[in-house]
């Protein structure tokens, strides 16, 4: 178990072979700093070394979800086209020099919805930092994909901090403090347990200082 960013940095970096594409997966339960984690590795190894993409951009959309009967669970395992980010991660961990870019959807807060093309993975990066909650899950097609990956780790940081995290990102997002609050402790509650039970799977676990 470690946190330090040099810590973090230098092992990333070591995956990080010239010539060779390697597929590093963050995961983590909603607010546990996944994403911060996955872009201040980006930040540190530079856009000629690594790019971030994540699986967030396989959100199925409003409309699919309204569909289902599934909008009031957005972020719930089965909302989510894991077919197509497990073949997303084969094509990126196939990719060599040379070849041509490939693109990644992305998932934008402001408008709650996945963009598709949002992010160039050029053949020449060596090392491809993929976050998300469910690389880890057991079912479906999400064991495809991490074992398209290099390793995974698991970030962890205690509940209330969490918690505290979720809700004000849910507030900054236009959520009243009360629907803020029932969607953290609820919805998105009920993904992170099934998220932490996934956490003895992971390569490293990780408790940022």
């Amino acid at each position: 178990m470690t946190g330090t960013t040099a810590e973090l940095v230098g092992r990333a970096r070591a995956l990080a072979v010239p010539g060779r594409r390697a597929i590093l997966g963050i995961v983590g339960a909603p607010g546990s700093g996944k994403s911060t984690l996955a872009a201040a590795l980006g930040e540190a190894l530079g856009p000629d070394l690594a790019v971030v993409v994540g699986m967030d951009g396989f959100h199925l959309s409003d409309a699919v979800l309204a569909a289902h009967g599934s909008r009031g669970r957005k972020g719930a395992i089965d909302t989510f086209d894991d077919g197509g980010y497990a073949a997303l991660v084969d094509r990126l961990a196939d990719a060599r020099p040379g070849d041509p870019p490939v693109y990644a959807p992305v998932f934008r807060r402001e408008i709650e919805e996945p963009v598709a093309a949002g992010v160039e993975v050029p053949s020449d990066v060596s090392l491809v930092v993929t976050e998300g909650n469910y690389l880890l899950a057991p079912s479906g097609a999400w064991p495809r994909a991490r074992a398209c990956m290099t390793e995974v780790w698991y970030v962890e940081v205690p509940d209330d901090v969490r918690l505290a995290r979720l809700e004000a990102r849910h507030r900054a997002f236009g959520k009243s403090p009360a629907d803020a609050s029932r969607w953290a402790r609820g919805s998105d509650q009920v993904n992170a347990e099934l998220i932490e039970s996934t956490r003895d799977a992971a390569d490293l676990v990780v408790t940022p200082g």
